[in-house]
């Protein structure tokens, strides 16, 4: 459970502590740059770097009388300073500071989820050169199509997560900006060599125009892009959920030694983790919809955002990080069942080959809408009558006309039907390394 789980690096990044250290840097950025400018003298600067600082606890006594969070961190510094103090926050309004630091916070985070993805895709390639030539069933609309391998699934996911680390990294480059260009973003009681330097120094590029605050667009972005990124994670979680259903079950999540699935049915095994990887997908979609509720502020900014932003940020980044740890140990550790498969292929008993049949029907010399009938003729028999769809195409004079028994026979051959595999998992960037669990 989440409770349970912590990743101390990603939630860190989200205390009062980390957030106020951050302010307390771009104040001091700030003041090293109007010192370049001659208009604050160095041994101030001096003075700040050194005796800077503040306590939590002082920052939310402040705030209770003054009903503003930045005022009650400078006040809480210049307590900690002598006269220089004058000089911290000079030129700037508080979204300065505070958007600023907001993007040196996602930033950090995105890096820490770009680290979670590279690992699960390895998980995911060693799992797709494993399981390659692992025949199961294809399905769509949840019905037999034709058999597919399992490597081929893992492989079209690990492609689908390769996809969102080129997204993170978008989201990380237009996160990347900081403004300080004071109340209404025109310079007016700063110089933009201010606000250039403290970007510099914090890894960011300024923000071209931006009014108080910087835009939402770019905060949209990045939670868009965690929600896709979550909206991946629930569908390799709820292929695995169907697959575990009892009538299926050729794969399981891992069940670990003392594990209890249900408080009055001793004999299960449900997929909890996986359903909860599903349900907190959708939390943070949600939270993505806030964010696009956010880039509309009236005029130069108001404060409609903020709010929102104290919960959906953190909220998002760590469900994130929780949920690719979550699943990269889910697909770790599955429980893959070959012979179940086996045994599932045949329930359709030949149907899944009434494609390559009209294939071979026409190349024959039937008409396309002919061989279609024929073949559907039989099928649905099939469908109706505990038959195989290869015995019910021999018994029909029609068919072994075009087709004679041993031609028909070697159709019904799931080799013939993936034979490409191994194209397909190379050019998805799958390397094979040793033997495959066939």
């Amino acid at each position: 459970m989440i409770e349970r789980y912590s990743r101390p690096e990603m939630a860190a990044i989200w205390t009062l502590e980390n957030k106020f250290k951050l302010w307390l840097e771009i104040e001091i950025l700030a003041c090293e740059a109007w010192a370049e400018l001659g208009k604050v003298p160095r041994e101030a600067v001096e003075q700040i770097r050194e005796k800077a600082s503040f306590t939590v606890e002082r920052i939310l006594e402040i705030e209770e009388q003054t009903r503003h969070d930045v005022i009650a961190f400078t006040r809480c510094v210049a307590e900690s300073l002598g006269p220089e103090s004058r000089y911290v926050h000079y030129g700037l309004t508080s979204s300065d500071v505070v958007d600023t630091a907001a993007s040196c916070q996602l930033v950090q985070a995105v890096d820490i989820i770009d680290r979670e993805v590279e690992q699960l895709l390895a998980v995911l390639a060693d799992q797709a050169d494993k399981y390659r030539h692992t025949v199961m069933m294809g399905r769509t609309h949840g019905v037999h199509a034709e058999p597919t391998t399992l490597g081929l699934k893992f492989a079209l996911w690990y492609q689908e997560f390769l996809r969102h680390r080129q997204r993170l990294a978008e989201a990380r480059q237009q996160m990347a900006v900081g403004k300080l260009s004071g109340a209404v973003g025109s310079f007016a009681n700063i110089p933009p060599q201010v606000e250039e330097y403290v970007c510099e120094k914090l890894g960011l590029k300024p923000a071209l125009v931006s009014t108080q605050v910087i835009q939402r667009d770019r905060h949209g972005f990045v939670m868009n892009t965690l929600a896709l990124l979550a909206a991946s994670i629930e569908k390799v979680a709820q292929e695995i959920r169907n697959l575990q259903r009892t009538e299926t079950r050729e794969v399981e999540e891992p069940f670990v030694a003392g594990q209890k699935g249900s408080s009055a049915m001793p004999h299960k095994r449900n997929p909890v983790n996986c359903e909860q990887l599903c349900g907190l997908a959708r939390v943070v979609r949600s939270n993505a919809a806030a964010a696009m509720e956010n880039v509309a502020l009236w005029h130069e900014r108001d404060i409609s955002h903020s709010s929102v932003e104290r919960v959906i940020f953190p909220d998002s980044t760590i469900l994130v990080d929780y949920m690719l740890h979550k699943l990269t140990g889910i697909v770790r550790g599955l429980h893959v069942y070959p012979q179940q498969m086996e045994k599932n292929i045949e329930l359709s008993r030949g149907l899944t080959f009434s494609g390559s049949v009209l294939l071979a029907l026409v190349d024959g010399g039937l008409s396309r809408e002919e061989a279609y009938d024929l073949v559907q003729s039989h099928a649905m028999q099939v469908w109706q009558q505990d038959t195989h769809l290869l015995d019910a195409l021999l018994a029909d004079d029609k068919v072994t006309s075009v087709l004679p028994a041993e031609q028909l026979q070697d159709i019904f051959n799931n080799k013939l039907l993936l034979e490409r595999v191994d194209y397909v998992l190379a050019r998805a960037g799958i390397t094979a390394k040793g033997d495959k669990n066939e």
